[in-house]
């Protein structure tokens, strides 16, 4: 195995690492906060969160600790408003449904994302892969899911959670792949237009939600201290969150966050002893059983395409860079001219 693809598989290990340690931790600080400590605003909390992550990253490209790299606008801008927006639709969903069937909408983003790059993408998962979400799918449910109480408000905004949620993290991958980017570069340009759209809507979401203003809540140095602490945590869940779905897919981010959610059930009931039955076992060890199934076909299978991938450089380099977003325009005499990703291109001569 060579050097290269070592330091990958090490890479590809350290962002499911951090994205399990920092997500559980977040979700255990938020928990306090909401919970314990009485401030149930989560919509304009991620607001705080996106901006410190931007912020944190401004600085950190200010060091060079990273090269920051221009991404079409259009692209940008949009990808960012649509990240911002699944968040909002999930936190709306997780208001106006019960907890059942909020969580049947979570487990619904996996097979849909797996329609949608399967139409869209032309993308093939195996049986196996298919057989081994099926059964963490189902672990998940047996686990989390207790009532599925329906109404026609909550499940349209279900609806919307899980599109906005599939396209922005197959968005995530794609725009990483296509235009050569970082985790790093498209979370920080992308950071600031999701944090705008959860800063205008996200105390409405709140109060809609809460019945309480989040301009009105009397703030103590503990809520305080937590926050900074929240925001701390969630410059590493992005981070980590682009990372995994960059280096990996978007399958395997969501089958990663399931794992997360057996792992805060486990921790619930250890640290802060929350109610555990025996249904709780059976379903997250279902769960585990499914995780592992997935992952031994994933294994299987890159393993697989690197020995049978012959693909020239020259295919490969083309598909690689096939552009996002392409436009047309006509100078003043009436010429072609195309820009890719919004860079002018030469456009070749008529005869």
């Amino acid at each position: 195995m060579s050097e290269g693809t070592t330091g990958f598989q090490l890479g590809v290990i350290g962002s499911l690492a951090l994205s399990v340690a920092s997500s559980v931790s977040i979700v255990i600080c938020n928990k306090a906060l909401i919970s314990s400590l009485g401030f149930p605003f989560a919509s304009t909390l991620t607001s705080w969160h996106l901006m410190m992550t931007f912020c944190t990253l401004h600085v950190a490209q200010r060091f060079h600790f990273f090269d920051p790299k221009s991404i079409d606008a259009r692209t940008v801008v949009l990808f960012g408003l649509l990240n911002g927006t699944s968040i909002g639709f999930l936190n709306l969903s997780l208001g106006f449904n019960s907890i059942g069937f909020y969580q049947m909408t979570k487990l619904a983003i996996i097979p849909f994302t797996v329609l949608l790059e399967t139409v869209f993408l032309k993308k093939n998962f195996s049986k196996g892969i298919k057989l081994s979400l099926l059964v963490l799918l189902i672990g998940v449910g047996i686990a989390s899911v207790t009532d599925l109480k329906l109404n026609l408000l909550g499940s349209i905004l279900s609806g919307l959670a899980i599109a906005t949620t599939c396209v922005g993290q197959i968005m995530t991958n794609t725009i990483q792949r296509r235009l050569k980017v970082s985790s790093t570069q498209l979370l920080y340009q992308s950071s600031p237009y999701q944090a705008a759209i959860l800063f205008v809507a996200g105390p409405f979401v709140d109060q809609l939600l809460t019945k309480r203003s989040v301009f009105a809540y009397s703030y103590s140095l503990l809520v305080l201290g937590f926050i900074i602490l929240s925001c701390l945590i969630a410059v590493s869940v992005n981070f980590s969150t682009f990372l995994v779905i960059g280096t990996t897919s978007p399958v395997t981010y969501q089958v990663l966050g399931h794992l997360k959610t057996c792992l805060v059930l486990s921790f619930g009931y250890i640290i802060l002893h929350d109610p555990f039955t025996s249904r709780n076992i059976m379903g997250i060890l279902v769960a585990m059983f499914g995780m592992g199934l997935y992952s031994y076909f994933s294994v299987k299978e890159s393993k697989k395409k690197s020995a049978n991938d012959v693909l020239p450089i020259s295919q490969m380099t083309h598909k690689e860079t096939t552009p996002l977003l392409t436009t047309r325009t006509n100078d003043k005499d009436g010429n072609e001219s195309k820009k890719v990703n919004g860079v002018p291109t030469a456009a070749k001569d008529s005869e």
